[in-house]
């Protein structure tokens, strides 16, 4: 069996060659697509296929027929920018656009654009946008909080834009914003400044909350030594006395009981060991 499948193999493999000799030789060209590639085809006499796209492997086609090659994978560029922001000074961008093209309407890309559809296409648009949707932003907002919101409206913009003319836009990130020196050492200044007032304000509420603790405390203890206070009559302490005479007298130690021998009329005990 293991020899019947090599046989197989081999007749399978010379039946391609034959194949493509064949077609060579009746006039036939041949073109080859690897794995995240495509191909428009381009005829003198019919100008460009817009019905077919070419898929991976390989592909059979007359002498005149030209195929272009296409990525058709997920793309990605960095681009440097500058744009002004609300109040004029000049801000430096570093931002990451994604994209694709989009494979079923490869041929229309391919007579509106061509292959170098980013420069005619995304890289205008994506500099369109960034200098538009920078210059709302005032650069404190752009260095420290509101740059993720500058982020998603730069690629909801984009995005509607391109995809309408089949590129569809993955992402868009930022992967930096550069301000003139002397304006990112006043807003990190700003900033360290409202962390060090934050910080005092944190340290006051903590006292206060400490001081109004010790004043329930302080309050609460006054309570109850009135309380106390107010409950210790004579005939009450009297009763406590009487109280505690009784417990010693029952307890085993030896002692002299004499009733009535303390000045406020309680027992006197003496002795015990």
């Amino acid at each position: 069996m293991p020899n019947v499948s090599r046989l197989l193999t081999r007749g399978a493999i010379l039946a391609a060659i034959v194949l493509v000799i064949g077609a060579m030789a009746a006039g036939c060209m041949t073109t080859t697509l690897v794995s995240g590639e495509a191909g428009v085809r381009y005829s003198p006499f019919g100008g460009t296929d817009r019905d077919d796209v070419y898929g991976e492997g390989l592909h059979l086609h007359a002498p005149w027929v030209t195929v272009i090659k296409y990525d058709v994978r997920v793309q990605e560029r960095l681009e440097n920018m500058e744009a002004l922001s609300s109040n004029g000074l000049s801000i430096g961008t570093d931002i990451s656009v994604r994209w694709r093209p989009s494979s079923e309407t490869l041929p229309v890309l391919h007579i509106d654009y061509g292959v170098d559809y980013f420069r005619k296409l995304i890289g205008p648009e994506l500099r369109s946008v960034v200098r538009e949707v920078i210059g709302q932003f005032t650069p404190e907002e752009l260095y420290s909080s509101r740059r993720t919101e500058l982020q998603d409206q730069i690629f909801a913009r984009v995005k509607e834009s391109v995809e309408s003319e089949n590129v569809i836009i993955e992402a868009i990130l930022i992967r930096d914003v550069r301000l003139p020196e002397q304006i990112k050492m006043a807003i990190e200044n700003k900033l360290k400044e409202e962390q060090e007032a934050e910080r005092y304000e944190f340290t006051i509420d903590k006292e206060r909350l400490e001081a109004e603790r010790k004043r329930i405390e302080a309050e609460g203890e006054a309570d109850y030594q009135r309380i106390i206070t107010a409950s210790l009559t004579s005939q009450f302490l009297r009763f406590k006395g009487i109280e505690a005479t009784q417990q010693l007298a029952n307890s085993p130690n030896s002692k002299t009981v004499i009733v009535g021998g303390g000045g406020d009329g309680l027992p006197l005990i003496l002795g015990g060991q």
